[in-house]
């Protein structure tokens, strides 16, 4: 999932060195398989790290100022109606294997973005209109790129489009970011190393990055990284859960680091995909608003919270977060925990409470199954905790753990499914990055995606709202309209949106000048000019 992604949001930011120097390999861990080394065909957070740590761009965003900065283009211009990109590249360029790079390189990603058969998530995010994109290239550094409507935010959009080469034999393995994919072992790592090719310097005229490579190692389970972590294996973690960052706080207060409030967010949903293999009465169930409403009514957000985060996180109101404050619509209403709400909601429906139990109108009992990934101990409780919230409305949950490669079978082939507890993470403020997400017709419309027209009329006006704010011209008239998105998905509860966690983070002394902040995931950094030095001791023999 973008992962579902969609994973936008917390950044490792590092300062130039005034001594740099080369070499060191940074370790850290992928916490699931990559599913793709391709990037347009990125939706997972594994796949994501790997395209910002490979890939090249035309427009950076310096995720410590949020200012754009120029990267592959050295310059461009937008026309008057926001339909048209011009771009001057940086000439004398290669990819990694050596392969030149041109405006055909990037024509040839563009069309590959847009290609409906596709299927890019980060592709829907400039989906503003009806109809392809044109491509024209004029010289070997200039290219024109025209959508078919207004896209907003066009150039910060830029940013998460890592450019192909459309002549190398190596395809996407061929990059033109700091590091490339040097080996893959499935289920073990992923290693990548310093691209000989890459195009920056530092203030000094010395080649960038300063590092070899980094070494990503695939490990699901929380409790071994941090084991690793403290040995000294790894510089980096990623995500902490709460009772990690507290004893490592306690251990060394600068090694773990709270940013604050982040943009990612946990919920469940049901599964409302047509075809799916699920008995038709609990189908009935889960396009009921009233009764999604309801579930949300029983869940005690508070104790969340309190307990599965130690106070490291905040009841969600929907699908942002308060810390994005320009988006953020804060006129939702606060979630509360009520299950004589709840009841009174599932009796609307045609529910019947008695005896502690919830049945249907045909006198089925209302009992589904929530599954989840395995190796997460904090889903595992937030499942534990909703098993019992749910039970005091007669609602009957069993939870089901499953490895993420299973899990996402379910959840993007055989559907096989009923309820599904995960997280989105956010890598972009601006609500174009979550197009995948919201359009009826995107691949990560979680309860019922790919739809080839929209199944209901809500679907439908979140469907116009986010094609017509992605090309209003002014951010007042694109608030209004994602404003009312928010509105929606509060009304119709699609996604049940649970808590926002803070950002935790684990920064090893060895790594020169990190410092988390809340903007997009933690993997993310300026890899240019990040150092680590040798390690002396593990973290736990420092005293």
């Amino acid at each position: 999932m973008r992962s579902l992604k969609l994973l936008f949001l917390a950044c490792f930011l590092i300062a130039p060195a005034t001594q740099a120097q080369s070499g060191g390999v940074l370790h850290f861990c992928l916490h699931g398989e990559p599913k793709t080394f391709n990037p347009i065909l990125v939706d997972d957070e594994a796949s994501e790290n790997i395209r910002y740590l490979t890939g090249g761009v035309l427009i950076r965003l310096n995720r410590q100022t949020q200012a754009l900065e120029p990267a592959l283009a050295t310059s461009w211009r937008l026309s008057k109606d926001g339909r048209k990109i011009t771009l001057q590249l940086r000439t004398g360029l290669y990819f990694s294997d050596g392969t030149p790079f041109t405006s055909e390189d990037v024509a040839y990603t563009m069309k590959q973005l847009m290609d409906p058969q596709n299927h890019s998530a980060t592709g829907d995010a400039f989906r503003s209109g009806e109809g392809g994109v044109d491509v024209q290239i004029p010289s070997a550094r200039t290219v024109a790129i025209t959508f078919p409507a207004r896209v907003a935010g066009l150039e910060q959009l830029l940013d998460q489009v890592a450019i192909l080469s459309a002549h190398s034999p190596k395809k996407e393995m061929a990059v033109l970011g700091p590091f490339y994919v040097a080996e893959y072992k499935a289920g073990a790592y992923v290693e990548l190393k310093r691209n000989p090719n890459y195009w920056k310097r530092d203030a000094h005229g010395r080649p960038l990055p300063y590092l070899d490579g980094v070494h990503l190692d695939i490990q699901r389970n929380r409790d071994i990284e941090l084991l690793r972590f403290r040995r000294g294996e790894l510089q980096l973690i990623n995500r902490l859960d709460s009772e990690s960052y507290v004893r490592l706080q306690k251990e060394d207060a600068a090694v773990a680091r709270n940013a604050g409030a982040g943009l990612d967010s946990d919920h469940i949903w049901f599964n409302q995909i047509p075809t799916a293999p699920l008995a038709e009465y609990k189908k009935a169930w889960f396009r009921s608003a009233q009764f999604r409403k309801a579930i949300s009514a029983a869940i005690n957000r508070d104790d969340l919270c309190r307990i599965v985060f130690l106070g490291y996180a905040k009841p969600a109101y929907g699908p942002v977060s308060p810390a994005n404050r320009f988006w953020f619509n804060a006129a939702l209403p606060v979630p509360q925990h009520d299950p004589q709400t709840a009841l009174a909601l599932l009796r609307q429906a045609g529910f019947r409470f008695a005896n502690d139990e919830l049945r249907d109108s045909a006198g089925h009992r209302v009992e589904f199954t929530l599954v989840t990934n395995s190796g997460n101990a904090v889903r595992e409780k937030i499942a534990t905790m909703l098993q019992q919230d749910l039970a005091h409305v007669g609602i009957k949950m069993n939870v089901v753990t499953l490895d993420f490669p299973s899990l996402i079978e379910r959840m993007t082939r055989t559907f096989d499914y009923e309820a599904c507890l995960l997280g989105l993470v956010n890598t972009d403020l601006d609500p174009n990055g979550q197009m995948t997400v919201w359009l009826s017709s995107g691949e990560n419309h979680q309860w019922n995606p790919g739809q080839k027209t929209p199944a209901t009329a809500w679907e439908a006006e979140i469907d116009a709202l986010m094609r017509g704010q992605a090309a209003a011209p002014a951010d007042k008239k694109r608030k209004e309209q994602f404003d009312r998105v928010q509105q929606i998905i509060c009304e119709q509860q699609p996604f049940i949106y649970l808590v926002n966690r803070d950002v935790l983070t684990a920064v090893s002394p060895t790594v020169v000048g990190a410092a988390p902040t809340v903007l997009n995931p933690p993997a993310f950094w300026n890899v240019d000019v990040l150092q680590v030095r040798p390690a002396t001791t593990a973290l736990g023999a420092q005293k």
